[in-house]
């Protein structure tokens, strides 16, 4: 079998640096794609450095992949070679448990399989991830890629748009409504794209006056400064929808009154522990807080077709492989609009 060129993590400590690894034989129901772009992700850097405690190494990250049908399996009926295609985060999933039957393999009760560093029948007993010339995965897991975007900026689609749109759609986000998006980052941008093409009044909810312009652009109708506390006081009860993107702990009871009455605050940044919720801003308005984590695959493959048609994309910055280490130090300092996609052809 032949050796797979990628990069990979071999310790916690250790850059990522060139690396061959072997996938599986090609199954009946398997998808071989050769990897065109891979967006870049702050999980990527979590399960890099270990950060998250969960790490097998070596580790080859990459959960957002747009490519190119490579080979089919036997099973296969409704590809062809040749023709472009996408995949996420996870990769496979129990399929029979009540999550999963209902289109929900992100919480599947068996546990699902990530596209890298999961337990697998893999070579290597690990999947591995999109950093690399190619992969092979089940027919179930992988998504069509609508024409008529371009497939660089679909990448990050994959996982921020996903992750973005997923709570935006289950909330019933819609016209008439306001909704708040805070926290402006490579989730945040893709957020406030979607809720305005959902609809809803969109407001861009941060910490930095420097963002009001970019915010504009990408399709807030109004910029609230977080750390204005008159114009926090003046928005209060004015929120349908709060989708929280912010990556890292912080002080969340700072924004739940802004919410209206029967209103939600969802976050999607996974923070660990943070702060005492402070129950008041919740029993007296029957306000909620929630979470949620990426999406099914037949959400995923419904927001890909919505961003087809509302024509949304991330904002990226186009890398080679062998400048990986240098975004993740840029992704640590926040220096980057809004998200790095790897040019996978670069790899030789």
């Amino acid at each position: 079998m032949s050796l797979i060129s990628c990069y990979a993590a071999q310790s916690a400590t250790a850059a990522l640096s060139p690396y061959k690894i072997e996938r599986r034989k090609l199954g009946e129901n398997d998808i071989q794609i050769s990897i065109e772009f891979c967006g870049v992700c702050h999980t990527d850097i979590h399960f890099a450095k270990n950060e998250w405690g969960q790490t097998h190494y070596p580790v080859v990250p990459g959960h957002e992949i747009v490519g190119i049908v490579a080979a089919l399996g036997t099973n296969v009926q409704k590809l062809k070679i040749g023709q472009r295609v996408a995949a996420g985060y996870i990769a496979g999933s129990c399929q029979i448990c009540s999550s999963c039957k209902a289109g929900l393999e992100q919480y599947c009760l068996q546990g699902f399989t990530a596209i890298f560093n999961s337990p697998a029948n893999d070579l290597g007993g690990f999947t591995y991830g999109g950093y690399s010339k190619s992969i092979v995965i089940d027919k179930n897991f992988v998504l069509l890629a609508p024409t008529g975007l371009d497939p660089a900026g679909m990448a990050p689609l994959l996982c921020a748009g996903l992750t973005t749109y997923s709570p935006l759609k289950h909330w019933g986000v819609k016209p008439g409504m306001t909704v708040g998006i805070i926290g402006l980052g490579g989730l945040g941008h893709l957020a406030v794209k979607l809720s305005h093409a959902m609809g809803a009044k969109t407001v861009m909810i941060t910490t930095s006056k420097g963002k009001a312009a970019d915010a504009s652009r990408l399709g807030a109708d109004e910029v609230l400064i977080s750390t204005d506390v008159a114009a926090m006081k003046a928005m209060e009860n004015q929120f349908d929808f709060l989708l929280n993107t912010i990556p890292s702990p912080h002080d969340y009871n700072h924004y739940m009154g802004l919410l209206k009455v029967d209103s939600t605050m969802c976050i999607v940044g996974s923070i660990g522990p943070t702060s005492e919720l402070n129950t008041e801003a919740l029993v007296y308005k029957r306000r909620s807080i929630s979470g949620s984590f990426a999406g099914g695959i037949r959400e995923a493959q419904e927001m890909l077709y919505f961003c087809a048609k509302h024509q949304i994309v991330s904002d990226i910055e186009i890398i080679k492989m062998d400048q990986i280490n240098e975004a993740f130090q840029r992704i640590q300092k926040n220096d980057v609009k809004y998200r790095f996609v790897i040019d996978m052809r670069s790899l030789s």
